[in-house]
């Protein structure tokens, strides 16, 4: 019939309307990224290189910035390290002989700096055992070896832990000891005792102290367990 079109003229028109379309596409660029393990694409190895450099680039970046002079690095080193928290003056020779200081420089810098008091150790040590026996715990004897590693010395130190009176380690003993004490409810008696009075060692106290202050807590909770009453 007249106006009608045959199977095979639409066949080739769909043929030919397709790969016009597809001729329209733009050809992909360059390789697809591979993904990783876990789905996420692979970071290119340049980026890799740069994120594995990136600490030594700044290492060396710090240490074109330092001054030449070597008093002028010392007082740039201590600085840099007392910005970020106190430090002893033990500490602070201990890093400037890391970084080659010559010795009767570093003497002179750390001088000065106590003389303004940039360095402190006796503020520093008093400091530390409120912090420390506040919030971990800790008993005299765990702070005062905790400040002589650090450099303190020794009369310095007894000052600082001469803040703790007896009654404040006992209080914060059998605080630690509260705290600890539901989570060895349904153990033998003779675990509990273990685990509690070791919790207490590890952080420096006696081990008559710790006895004494594990037994109280356990009877003023009822002394209830596998084994009876203490």
């Amino acid at each position: 019939m007249p106006g009608l079109l045959r199977a095979s003229d639409l066949a080739g028109g769909r043929r030919r309307r397709r790969t016009a379309v597809a001729e329209e596409r733009p050809e992909p660029t360059g390789r697809p990224e591979r993904p990783d393990d876990d789905g996420e694409p692979r970071r290119p190895a340049r980026k890799r290189r740069r994120a594995e450099t990136g600490e030594r680039d700044q290492e060396r970046e710090r240490k074109a910035e330092e001054p030449v002079d070597p008093e002028a690095r010392a007082r740039d080193i201590c600085l840099r390290l007392l910005t970020g928290a106190a430090k002893t003056r033990r500490q602070l020779a201990d890093a400037l002989r890391k970084r080659e200081i010559p010795d009767e420089v570093a003497e002179g810098v750390l001088a000065r700096f106590e003389e303004v008091g940039l360095i402190d150790d006796a503020a520093f040590a008093a400091a530390w055992v409120e912090f420390r026996h506040t919030n971990r715990g800790l008993s005299r004897r765990a702070l005062a070896q905790e400040l002589r590693t650090k450099g303190v010395a020794g009369d310095l130190v007894e000052q600082a832990v001469a803040q703790v009176e007896p009654e404040d380690e006992t209080d914060a003993a059998r605080a630690l000891v509260e705290r600890k004490l539901r989570t060895t409810r349904g153990l033998e008696r003779d675990t509990r005792i273990r685990r509690l009075v070791g919790m207490l060692a590890r952080r420096g106290y006696s081990e008559g102290l710790a006895f004494r202050v594990v037994r109280e807590t356990i009877e003023a909770e009822g002394g209830d367990g596998p084994d009876g009453p203490w």
